[in-house]
């Protein structure tokens, strides 16, 4: 076993693809394929799973995946502490439902943590893409919510997927409106009261279930109903067209400006958002500290 094997594994199970990680590691495909065989081998474990669809990792290659990334980072600063060696460029990736706080966090990661190079990844994305994402390493972690109706549903998926959910805080509901909305001076408002308001959601594409919705009581017929794909368009329409979403109530002025408000929804629901991982890997270094900054971010 040797150090750049390790590193073929690690940059392989970031690119999902033998194709793309040998296009990183300026080597051909086949001399890439042919040393992840021999690593696999002499070990005596499969690390990675190849299908027709391509290759994903084995739950015994996401817990090799973790003891090779430690090895790497400590071999990284002996050679950066005694030969002088230019450092590695970082490498996160995250994939998550739209939550500001993650924006934060992210932001925070790079300014406190990032080296003269790096290369990073922020994926605001589909709830099934998420699981999806992380499942493969894609993504490090993910961040999603669990609430009662979904929870059964979620937790066999990400249970199916060698996925743990870790609950970072649990919210009320809360409609995001303009503050011209006539609801936004009200302390609180009820589904009823919201009946002659655009309603607006996150597509989720081919995985349009109930139980996917970014938003809860996503079984609720709306009058009017509008999906977009991100952030930017929904808030521009939440003040375009006087709409409203349903979310946790967290919000980030710094990043949304102060034209969005929070206003808390009158109902029994609680929205408990956390973040996922595999639970046969062991986080990175970027990885731990992202989780720190999420805690941050969410505790202010």
């Amino acid at each position: 076993m040797t150090l750049q094997q390790l590193k073929y594994v690690i940059e392989v199970a970031g690119r999902g693809s033998m194709n793309e990680a040998a296009k990183r590691l300026f080597i051909s495909q086949p001399s890439l394929s042919n040393a992840i065989r021999d690593l696999e081998e002499e070990i005596g474990i499969t690390i990675f799973e190849r299908t027709n669809k391509g290759i994903s990792l084995s739950k015994e290659g996401a817990e090799f995946l973790s003891y090779a990334r430690q090895v790497v980072e400590q071999a990284e600063l002996l050679e950066n502490r005694y030969l002088g060696a230019k450092p590695s460029p970082q490498h996160f990736s995250v994939s998550t439902q739209h939550y500001a706080f993650a924006v934060n966090a992210f932001v925070n990661l790079v300014r406190r943590h990032g080296q003269d190079e790096y290369e990073m990844a922020l994926r605001e994305t589909k709830t099934y893409e998420i699981i999806q994402d992380v499942k493969s390493l894609r993504s490090e972690i993910g961040i999603l919510y669990l609430n009662e109706f979904n929870a059964k549903v979620m937790g066999r998926l990400l249970k199916d997927a060698g996925l743990v959910f870790n609950s970072l805080f649990i919210a009320k509901p809360h409609i995001f409106i303009s503050i011209h909305n006539p609801l936004a001076k009200q302390s609180i408002v009820t589904i009823d009261q919201l009946h002659e308001y655009p309603y607006l959601s996150f597509e989720q594409g081919e995985y349009n279930s109930f139980h996917f919705s970014e938003e809860i009581l996503s079984t609720l017929s709306h009058p009017k109903s509008i999906r977009v794909n991100d952030r930017a368009t929904l808030f521009n329409l939440l003040i375009g067209l006087n709409g409203y979403t349903i979310s946790t109530g967290v919000l980030s002025a710094d990043l949304n400006g102060n034209e969005i408000i929070p206003v808390p929804l009158d109902c029994d629901e609680s929205i408990n958002v956390g973040w996922i991982c595999h639970k046969d890997a062991a986080l990175s270094k970027l990885g731990l500290a992202y989780v720190e900054e999420l805690e941050k971010a969410t505790a202010e």
